[in-house]
């Protein structure tokens, strides 16, 4: 009797079990999924994709109440005209929490700014409803510029 095959059947087997298996944490929502689609798309500079994830009539503010844009069309001129054609700009989720339809994630941004090159953290409080960001919040930190300036 060979031994090897039957071994490599069973450790075979034991890894498709435990590939195949469910892993701990949660599932991806709803409101997770288009909120990392919005951030895929930030990243990529692709503002046709970053505007799908929006609502047609959503909101951004800065914390607390300050309105910033409203419409697809001002957050479109926005990220087209003054974000997006920054070849530095990326954006690394450092923490994410999801409650129901709000997804909150403190960001790390490497961009430029007019003083130069650098980073900024931020918090971004993203409101989902109908597959749909309607309001982000942001809560804006302290920019660091590099220190090679």
């Amino acid at each position: 009797m060979n031994v090897v095959p039957r071994l490599t059947r069973a450790i075979s087997l034991l890894a498709f079990l435990i590939l195949s298996a469910p892993s701990n944490s949660a599932e991806v929502t709803e409101a997770e999924a288009v909120v990392q689609a919005e951030v895929d798309a930030y990243n990529a500079h692709d503002i046709r994709a970053f505007i799908a994830t929006y609502a047609k009539d959503a909101e951004v503010y800065e914390f607390p109440a300050k309105l910033l844009m409203k419409g697809e069309a001002q957050i479109e001129d926005f990220y087209k005209n003054k974000r997006f054609n920054d070849p530095r700009l990326h954006g690394k989720i450092a923490k994410r929490i999801v409650m129901g339809d709000v997804v909150v994630d403190h960001e790390q941004i490497v961009a430029t700014f007019p003083e130069g090159p650098g980073r900024i953290e931020a918090i971004a409080i993203n409101e989902v409803r109908d597959g749909k960001i309607q309001k982000v919040t942001l809560i804006r930190g302290k920019k660091v510029l590099d220190s090679s300036q």
